[in-house]
């Protein structure tokens, strides 16, 4: 059986898309191969541009194990590595399991300038909970995906255990909590 595929699931594009952020004035350039949407390359360039903006060099990459995320995983990755960034580690991790230690474990470890994460709300809400427990992760050198950055899904963890996390909204705009710099979603 052929797998599904709907432009109700997942936006395509003929062409590659570039898109160039510049709002610091170095500019970030990120491109897709055509299969992404231009939403996709758009928050990924946000996310480069973020990190940019806080003098990292390496990331780690979390994300839920859901096939648009992957997409999007890849184009921040390619460019983070087009800027002459390094991507440590690009760690999945589940919906549903029995604790997320060894996920969390291994993202933790990784010990990059920031962590960046990605997919949907829930399994997200488990491996924070689970990295806040067991190992040290620091919400304040982590930057979250526009899936991640709606105060619903923050609230799953508590705004409380999240000081300085920062991300992009899905259309590219910046939002940090925490740090005498509010909540900007």
């Amino acid at each position: 059986m052929e797998s599904l595929d709907s432009p109700l699931l997942r936006m395509r594009i003929g062409a590659p898309e570039t898109i160039t952020l510049d709002a610091a004035g170095d500019g970030v350039e990120l491109s897709g191969d055509g299969r992404e949407s231009a939403g996709v390359v758009r928050e990924s360039a946000a996310l480069v541009e973020l990190a940019r903006g806080r003098q990292a060099r390496t990331i780690a990459i979390g994300f839920g194990r859901d096939a648009g995320v992957r997409d999007t995983v890849r184009v921040l990755a390619d460019g983070w590595e087009a800027q002459g960034g390094e991507a440590v580690l690009e760690l999945s991790w589940p919906e549903v399991a029995a604790s997320w230690l060894r996920q969390a474990t291994r993202f933790a470890a990784a010990d990059p300038d920031l962590w960046i994460m990605f997919g949907p709300p829930l399994g997200w809400a488990q491996m924070t909970r689970r990295l806040l427990w067991s190992t040290p992760w620091d919400p304040a050198r982590t930057l979250l995906s526009g899936a991640l950055s709606d105060r619903r899904v923050l609230d799953l963890v508590g705004l409380h255990n999240l000081s300085g996390i920062a991300g992009v909204t899905r259309d590219g705009s910046r939002w940090e909590l925490g740090g005498g710099r509010g909540f900007g979603l």
